[in-house]
């Protein structure tokens, strides 16, 4: 079977990509509720074992900016299966791995090759119906979303029970089987460039360059994604101490708060046609502000802990999928490299922002991070005002 442009995706290839898109994304966020236990295992500091967020998804930022675009030149099964074979070896060696450094860089390395889902979502941009684009793209969402959640209450459980390197022998073991998977129901599909690498990796410059629209969307998105983050990449410390003193089962639960944005995700994307993206874009950044002054006044409980992600997820959705699908449908015959500039600009602000986090906890502890995480919203909706579309 074969894929046609604008001629649809079956429905059991989009649950697929779907499901496909949530256990590969699962390896960025394994470490956020663990930083603590391995912070205490591998005798680090805050700074150190926050680190390892950050490098994961700097990881994951160089896997966007060279092996996504690869999608527009090779088959998506041979890609798919070297990132999945890549990160089930950079999973072994963090479980096996003595030192904080170790730690690293094989999670530079897991993070690079945890991008599947981006080569999924522009499949959904290039070849649903034009009428169904959103639709379609936020179901894959859902999708890397609900992994998103599954992956912090599954790693927190597990680490509670067998110790935080088990977690990651598991993630292994997902990935092989992930392998079969793929070979077994992806389709083969046209490619959408002619040339060498290198020609590629230049037309996504020039792309880049030739199109403000698409920087505009991808930074205003970059900033809430950085705002988001904010709260994950020091929630294990927070919910450490008073008044909390829980442990990393803890800080994963806190992470169904997360299926307010996996359930919307889908939903959303109907909106888009409705309402427009400026609107979409001044929704998702007021509700990330008024998270973030709930999160500084009440975060010193778990009801609102729990508010703030909640209120924080959503929000998300509204600026990913809103600028996602107008940045692909600008040139839908290029997806797979509207997808590297905008998911690499989206998480440079992760990083950013999980940075920025760090420091603000080592400076201010939890009213450092609310500040951080106010202020890069705040930033997204100053740039929405600015230029309206």
């Amino acid at each position: 079977m074969r894929l046609q442009s604008n001629q649809g995706i079956p429905r059991g290839i989009l649950l697929m990509m779907a499901v496909m898109s949530g256990v590969t994304v699962a390896n960025l966020y394994y470490n956020q509720p663990l930083l603590e236990m391995m912070r205490h295992d591998l005798g680090c500091s805050v700074i150190q074992a926050n680190g390892v967020t950050v490098a994961t998804q700097l990881g994951y930022v160089l896997g966007l900016l060279f092996i996504t675009p690869m999608a527009d030149l090779y088959s998506h099964r041979r890609i798919v299966t070297v990132c999945l074979s890549a990160a089930g070896v950079a999973s072994l060696m963090i479980a096996s791995a003595g030192s904080i450094w170790a730690v690293w860089g094989a999670s530079l390395l897991l993070g690079a090759c945890s991008v599947v889902a981006q080569l999924f979502i522009p499949i959904a941009g290039q070849y649903a119906r034009p009428e169904h684009k959103a639709r379609d793209i936020g179901i894959v969402l859902a999708g890397l979303l609900s992994g998103i959640l599954l992956s912090r209450v599954v790693s927190g459980a597990v680490a509670l029970w067998a110790g935080w390197r088990t977690v990651y022998l598991g993630a292994c073991g997902v990935m092989l089987l992930s392998i079969v998977a793929m070979l077994a129901l992806l389709p083969r599909m046209q490619r959408n460039f002619e040339g060498s690498y290198g020609a590629l990796l230049r037309s996504v410059l020039d792309i880049f360059r030739g199109h403000p629209r698409i920087r505009l969307n991808a930074l205003r998105a970059a900033l809430s994604m950085g705002a988001m983050l904010a709260v994950w990449s020091c929630l294990a410390f927070h919910l450490a101490g008073p008044p909390f003193y829980a442990g990393s089962h803890v800080a994963g639960s806190m992470g169904l708060c997360g299926a307010a944005g996996a359930l919307v995700a889908g939903g959303v994307g109907n909106l888009l046609p409705r309402l427009g993206l400026r609107r979409f874009c001044f929704i998702g950044t007021v509700l990330q502000m008024l998270a973030w002054c709930g999160g500084w006044l009440w975060g010193y409980s778990y009801l609102g802990l729990a508010l703030t992600i909640i209120v924080l997820d959503i929000a998300l959705q509204f600026m990913q999928v809103g600028n996602q699908s107008a940045s692909i449908a600008e040139m839908p015959e290029a997806s797979n490299r509207i997808n590297t500039i905008f998911m690499t600009t989206f998480f440079v602000g992760g990083c950013l922002g999980t940075f920025l986090a760090g420091w603000g906890w080592h400076l201010l502890g939890w009213t450092g991070v609310c500040a951080v995480g106010f202020l890069m919203a705040a930033s997204a909706f100053a740039l929405t005002c600015l230029r309206w579309k």
